[in-house]
């Protein structure tokens, strides 16, 4: 069975930008702050139109569905988000 090096993934900073990326492709417009607060935690902040007439749910649902090929697997980059907010701006 070969050594697996815990957390040899990409650093912080590409996470953040992949995060950014992510959520910026699928909110057209969006204003994105990330912060990472530990290996796989982050804080998001999100302002956007399309969170206009949508509940707190649904526009957690919008950055989640962004953001979960990021989120997916047993090496996924991100672990959690610890702290998401979200803002129509």
């Amino acid at each position: 069975m070969p050594l697996r090096i815990l957390n040899a993934g990409p650093g912080p900073e590409e996470v953040i930008a992949d995060i950014r990326a992510a959520i910026e492709a699928a909110l057209s417009g969006a204003e994105v702050l990330v912060t990472a607060r530990g290996p796989g935690h982050f804080e998001v902040s999100v302002t956007s139109t399309r969170f206009v007439g949508k509940s707190r749910v649904q526009q957690h649902q919008l950055v989640y569905g962004a953001i979960a090929h990021l989120m997916a697997g047993s090496d996924a980059p991100v672990h959690a988000v610890d702290r998401l907010e979200c803002s129509a701006g």
